[in-house]
């Protein structure tokens, strides 16, 4: 249900009429004094696919309303409330009484009951986490001329920082909520019937850079309908697992929809990428490592535990290294010449896949001990992770290698960096405990470049945090801020952000906002080392003075946090129940006890 508010501050100044339309399958119609818009999409064979409908009703303070041309028509009045009420049969078999139900109760509700409940639902989310980076002179700037400023002139405004981060937090709450969908590449503000990408959830970075940033910005819940998501794939994830590769468990490649798709993408080169599920696994994880809910645990489990049963089955010994590897596999969307100068895209055993399984197993192992189920499985599994490749291996120039053999890549600028998931949003790359990998992934970064799509930027602005280097990560932010009004598709260099702070691939593409907002998050808090980290990759630009107020760490702790000149001040690490916690503050490592939250 959706609710728009018009008003004049003269009586009788509001003329205008309200129409809806869609370029395809849809038809409109005026019944009585309400305005509707209903169809069928296309499924692909018989034309019954999904149904839909939209209802659009008005109330007016003075003034008349008369319909003509398939519209609702408003003169003479002073206030207008317009009330969408819109539905689909897509798990709703009765969608349309549905429709009719909430329209009718939104009617009867007073405008500013209607929305006074809006912000307190809103803010509830919202207001869990505050930041501020010190003072600030650009808050009378419209948004698209402060854009403009912040990219002349970046560190004289460090409330756009914030902004930036709280929009995206902003558009995960509008974006979702439990039992709805996650969102997808374009979260809810598409403008095509045919979007790019068909608008589906991409699972070789996209999707889950969508939920980056939930669990850390203390909005976890709203990464359960991706769970939701997941769990509709699985059936059919098992039916393209034992079709494609005669293999137990499930798997999903590049791309999925709310139908659970699962299998190969239309392209070798890139559609046999088999890390999607695994990298899924990842994501719903980080829901238990932030929370420590066990009853949640116990629910994910078995995606998990089929997950691992998939790549375990299909493993093979590789006859030049004798490291157990996918077969075939790929680094997503990239390709590398071949010693006879030919170009190629499928290898044995790419580092991401290596990795991806490394961390899954590690996973699915902790959660067979804190469960105390499936022993001779995770058995198995620690078996197996003896055999695979390490969780990086250094090339002859010192970066990591992206496949495992030392190939060279065909665009050392390529938009992905699969090869260093391991440093994020996996912990198989740290700073304390893989130093040499960490300085290979160092040089890997300083080859591939600052340049590329919104999320790409993002995905390096998160990795450099990782490495602790707050300079350099606060260069990419700049770097994604810049203004752009691009919507050609884009695969390397570009980027930007839209006067609306929308950003771009271009075209528009939401992982990059989201992706920037866990980066930011990254810089101001870690927790992946085995402790809490405070301001680990905070840059000079921010170092003056600052105060963050409840973000989330590993374990289920919530943390404030005051600085000045770059040293911490004051903190609070609050938990459900007081235990004690390891923290890392001003270099030193330390054993505090958390506070009742």
């Amino acid at each position: 249900m959706s609710i728009i508010r018009l008003t004049a501050d003269k009586p009788g100044m509001l003329n205008f009429s309200v129409s809806l339309s869609r370029p395809e399958r849809g038809a409109n119609s005026v019944v009585d004094d309400e305005l509707q818009l209903a169809g069928q999409l296309d499924n692909g064979t018989n034309g019954k696919g999904m149904q839909y409908i939209a209802k659009v009703k008005a109330q007016l303070t003075g003034g008349t309303q008369t319909t003509g041309n398939s519209a609702l028509v408003i003169k003479d009045a002073t206030a207008v409330t317009i009330f969408i009420s819109i539905g689909t049969d897509f798990k709703d078999w009765d969608y349309l009484s549905n429709v009719n139900s909430s329209l009718k109760a939104a009617i009867k509700k007073p405008y500013e009951q209607q929305k006074h409940q809006h912000i307190a639902n809103f803010q509830k989310l919202f207001n869990r986490v505050s930041v501020n980076l010190g003072d600030n002179d650009s808050l009378s700037e419209p948004t698209n001329k402060r854009l403009i400023s912040f990219h002349n002139n970046p560190d004289a405004d460090k409330g756009m920082p914030v902004l930036f981060y709280q929009f995206g937090r902003y558009l995960s709450i509008c974006s979702t909520r439990v039992g709805l969908l996650p969102p997808n590449l374009q979260g809810l503000w598409a403008n095509k019937v045919h979007t790019p990408w068909n608008g589906d959830y991409h699972l070789d970075v996209n999707v889950q850079m969508n939920h980056w940033p939930l669990e850390v910005s203390n909005l976890s819940e709203l990464n359960l309908p991706l769970v939701n998501l997941v769990e509709g794939m699985i059936k059919h994830g098992e039916k393209t697992a034992k079709a494609y590769y005669n293999a137990d468990g499930w798997i999903a490649h590049v791309f999925t929809n709310v139908w659970g798709y699962t299998e190969p993408g239309e392209s070798a080169s890139w559609g046999i990428t088999k890390t999607g599920a695994g990298w899924l696994c990842d994501n719903l994880w980080e829901h238990y490592a932030f929370t420590n809910d066990k009853d949640y645990l116990k629910r994910i489990y078995p995606i998990l535990k089929g997950s691992a049963q998939f790549y375990n089955s299909i493993l093979i010994k590789d006859p030049k290294t004798g490291y157990q590897v996918t077969a075939p596999s790929s680094s997503p969307e990239n390709t590398f010449y071949l010693p006879d100068g030919k170009t190629a895209s499928i290898c044995m055993g790419a580092t991401i896949d290596n990795q991806i399984i490394r961390e899954l197993f590690n996973n699915v192992i902790t959660a067979s001990k804190v469960l105390a189920v499936d022993a001779g499985f995770s058995d198995k599994l620690q078996a197996t992770l003896k055999e695979l490749p390490p969780p990086g291996r250094i090339s002859k120039d010192g970066r990591i290698m992206e496949w495992l053999e030392d190939y060279k890549e065909t665009d050392e600028h390529h938009r992905h960096t699969s090869h260093l998931y391991g440093l994020y949003p996996a912990s198989l790359i740290t700073t304390d405990g893989t130093p040499e990998l960490a300085e290979a992934a160092k040089k890997t970064l300083n080859v591939r470049g600052d340049d590329g799509p919104s999320w790409s930027i993002a995905y390096k602005q998160l990795f450099w945090a990782r490495l602790h280097d707050g300079n350099r990560a606060y260069k990419l932010f700049k770097e994604i801020m810049k203004p752009t009004l691009k919507t050609d598709i884009n695969y390397g260099a570009g980027g930007g952000i839209y006067p609306n702070l929308l950003s771009a691939g271009p075209p528009f593409q939401i992982d990059g906002n989201f992706g920037t907002t866990a980066a930011i998050a990254e810089m101001l808090i870690q927790s992946n080392q085995g402790y809490i980290e405070f301001i680990p990759s905070i840059p000079d630009a921010w170092k003056a003075a600052g105060e963050v107020k409840g973000l989330k760490a590993r374990g289920g702790f919530t943390v404030d946090m005051q600085w000045k000149d770059g040293k911490i001040t004051g903190y609070k690490v609050a938990s459900a129940i007081p235990c004690k916690v390891k923290i890392k503050i001003n270099g030193n490592v330390k054993d505090i006890m958390s506070v009742k939250l």
